[in-house]
Order: structure tokens, then C-alpha cells, then sequence
């Protein structure tokens, strides 16, 4: 159950991070974004603020932002339709009753003619045959009603397809942005409170139950070797302590300029991501405290953490990484799982990771990605003009289905392995 919280929050967390990016810089660009999503699937829980709905989706799969001019609209009035008609003290039409007209009795029912609710934002309809055609002009924030459900007009100006090539850019790329803001913000915030790792091999805080303290090791104790093997380092240390899980090995420390040799029984725990046993003493490193660290420690966790990703990824392309080692939904449930066993730091930080590395995935040229998205713009900037919006609908929802497919495969092989 823990688990399950814990994912809930991160995932929640992270994708409305990287949606927001999208809203908040399509909205600056002038789009009308009718609905800000948390999940995919049948809505749960909905409410309107201003012209953005808000929604909570069954599936928790990711999310998206749906902009004005990115679909055809939905309800198509043509010439012959008979419409309802809802003025506001302009006299401007401020909505639009599509059916279910006798619902509004204020409205007046008119035969269309001619409409534009894009360009001109006009209606001309005869209202009975003595008045002959009239034209009545339409508010730029009118409300067409189907089924007593209401769904704001796009004028041309408030579309996506409208905006400059580095409107539409800004508004794509902020979402992986924003991730990787997110995951500065968390380490930034991590080394402000609990203080910024360090890499020297000393011995910082230990366990209730440390197998460290019970040997004789103490706080502050610099460690020279390992087994006779010399480390200058936390990395270097931690690397021979793993490699000896459930041994006696010997430490060879310095403690108030007194040097010490004292043996340690290590325990172990399961490495889900080396897939062994590996040792643990039970110490943490030690921490410092200091805000110009902390900043330092953030950008560069969030460098290292990329440079890794993109490590993998480039072994991937090349033949040299399996999928069989990459992680679907059930994969990072359980990796999740074991960073919440090891303490709230520890998950913190499994968190930041995730951010990037959604920003990553993200920024991947792969159609249905935010990468593909802006390949396109590209395109669209190169040549002068956009690539028909049928094409390119039709390739992000092919790649769209490729992704929905590796996940499957992806999944499978996490749920061979927790079985295995």
C-alpha cells in the first residue's frame, strides 16, 4: 500500500509538472486550451476554470493538454440546421443550441445559412420568411451547446495551428522542460534539508540497527581500506561493500589521527536493479549544509542522471543494451517499491530521476512524443508552411500505437522477472 501511494503521488506529481508546462506557455501564446488531463480514459472527476477544463482520468497512463485547431472541431454546423440563439447585452450570439432547444427558451431559433466561427465570427440565418437573411455577430467566446454540454469556440487567432513556429515550439517543449526543472527544484530542496552528499569515503550517520555501529566503526571515522583494498572515496567504498554481502571484512580507519583496523559483519538486501545480493553496513554519508552546494548538487545530479539516460539509450540504438532490461509500469512500481523501503531521501531522489528521465523520453523524435512534435515544427519552419494536419494525425497515432505496443512487451518482461 505504501508503495502504491507512493507511485500514485510521484506519477501525479510529475505528469501535471509536465502538462502544465504545456498550458501555461499555449495559454501565453494566446491557444485556447480546452481541457487540462491527468490520465487517459473516462473522466473521474472534472471542474471548469475559465476556458480550461480540468480533469482526473481513470487510466494513469500520463496525460495531455488538448488545444484549440490540434483535432477538427467537434459539432459541425452547416447551411439548413436550425439553431437556437443566446444573446448577451452586446447583442452578440454568446451561445449557440444545437439540440435540446426547447431546454432554452430564451433562445431564438434560427435556419442557418452561412456561419464562420473562425474568420468572421458571424451567423447568417433567416429567423422566419418576412425578416429575410439577417447576420448576427457572434461573441469570441461563445459557447456552442450539444447536449447540454458546452464547448467554447476557437476563433482562428486562439488555435494552435495559427501560432508562429516558435510559439508552437515553446509550448511543445515546455512540458520536458518543466521536468527537468522539477528535478532541480527536488535535489536543490533535498540538499537544503538533509544536506549535500559527499564523496569522501568518512562515515556519516548510521542505522538503528547498523552492522557498522555494533563492530566499533563511529561517526566521522575515515575509511583507508577495504579488505586491503584502498578507497579514497564514498563511491569506491560503497562499490567493495557491495561486493561482500553477508561477510566479515576488515576496515582500516582513521579516528582522531588514530589508525584502526576493525572487522564488520555486513548484512544484505536484494538489488532489484543488479539483480544479486549485495552488502550493507548501514551508515549514510556525510552531509554538508550550504545553499550554494545544494544549487550545485541539483544541476549536477540532473546532468549526471541525463548523461546516463542517454548512455542506455545509445546502447539501445546500437545493438549493446536488450530490451529485455528496460522498465515498463510494473518494472518502476517495483523499483519504487524498494527506494520507499530505504527511507523518504532515498525515494526523493528516485523521484527526481524519474523526472528526468521523463523529459528525456519525451524529448525523443518518436511520433506521438513531444520529440516528434517538434520534428514536425521543424519541418514546418524549414519549409514555410505546416504538413497537412490529416498526415501528421495519422503518423503520431501509428506511433502512438507502436509505444501503447513496446509498453505491452515491456510490461510482460517486468512481470516474467517479478515471477521469475
Amino acid at each position: 500500500m505504501d508503495t502504491l501511494i507512493a507511485i500514485i503521488i510521484i506519477f501525479g506529481v510529475l505528469v501535471a509538472v509536465h502538462e502544465w508546462g504545456h498550458l501555461y506557455f499555449a495559454k501565453k501564446a494566446g491557444i485556447l486550451c480546452r481541457e487540462f488531463a491527468i490520465g487517459f480514459g473516462p473522466k473521474i472527476f472534472s471542474t471548469k476554470k475559465n476556458e480550461t477544463v480540468y480533469t482526473i482520468r481513470l487510466l494513469p497512463l500520463g496525460g495531455f493538454v488538448r488545444m484549440a485547431g490540434e483535432d477538427p472541431e467537434a459539432v459541425q454546423i452547416r447551411p439548413g440546421y436550425e439553431v437556437g440563439l443566446v444573446f448577451n447585452h452586446e447583442n452578440k450570439v454568446r451561445q449557440i443550441i444545437v439540440n435540446n432547444k426547447s431546454k432554452h427558451p430564451e433562445a431564438k431559433v434560427v435556419s442557418v445559412e452561412r456561419i464562420d466561427l473562425e474568420r468572421r465570427l458571424q451567423i447568417e440565418a433567416y429567423t422566419d420568411e418576412e425578416a429575410g437573411l439577417q447576420t448576427f455577430k457572434v461573441d469570441d467566446k461563445c459557447d456552442v451547446i450539444v447536449d447540454e454540454k458546452a464547448e467554447q469556440i476557437a476563433p482562428l487567432d486562439r488555435q494552435y495551428g495559427s501560432k508562429k513556429p516558435w510559439q508552437k515550439a515553446v509550448a511543445i517543449f515546455a512540458g520536458p522542460f518543466m521536468n527537468f526543472a522539477l528535478a532541480f527544484v527536488i535535489l536543490v530542496t533535498f540538499g537544503l534539508i538533509s544536506g549535500v552528499p559527499q564523496d569522501d569515503a568518512k562515515l556519516g550517520e548510521f542505522t538503528e540497527e547498523s552492522p557498522a555501529r555494533e563492530a566499533g566503526l563511529a561517526e566521522g571515522d575515515e575509511v583507508l581500506a577495504i579488505e586491503g583494498q584502498e578507497v579514497s572515496s564514498w563511491d569506491e567504498m560503497t562499490t567493495a561493500i557491495r561486493e561482500h554481502p553477508n561477510e566479515e571484512i576488515t576496515f582500516e580507519v582513521v579516528r582522531n589521527g588514530e589508525n584502526l583496523t576493525i572487522p564488520v559483519e555486513t548484512n544484505s538486501r536484494y538489488d532489484e536493479m543488479a539483480e544479486e545480493e549485495v552488502g550493507i553496513i548501514g551508515v549514510a554519508s556525510v552531509m554538508a549544509h550550504s545553499p550554494l552546494e545544494a544549487v550545485q548538487y541539483g544541476a549536477s545530479q540532473v546532468y549526471q542522471v541525463s548523461m546516463l539516460i542517454f548512455d542506455v539509450l545509445g546502447m539501445i540504438v546500437t545493438g549493446q543494451f536488450s530490451l529485455d532490461y528496460l522498465s515498463g509500469p510494473v518494472g518502476i512500481y517495483n523499483y519504487t517499491g524498494e527506494a520507499a523501503s530505504l527511507g523518504m531521501a532515498v525515494l526523493i531522489q528516485w523521484a527526481a530521476m524519474l523526472s528526468v528521465n521523463l523529459g528525456i523520453v519525451n524529448l525523443l523524435p518518436l511520433p506521438a512524443l513531444d520529440g516528434g512534435r517538434l520534428l514536425f515544427i521543424f519541418a514546418e519552419a524549414v519549409r514555410g508552411k505546416p504538413i497537412d494536419p490529416q498526415k501528421e494525425g495519422m503518423i503520431h497515432f501509428i506511433g502512438f500505437a507502436l509505444l501503447f505496443l513496446l509498453m505491452l512487451v515491456v510490461t510482460w518482461n517486468d512481470i516474467n522477472k517479478f515471477f521469475m
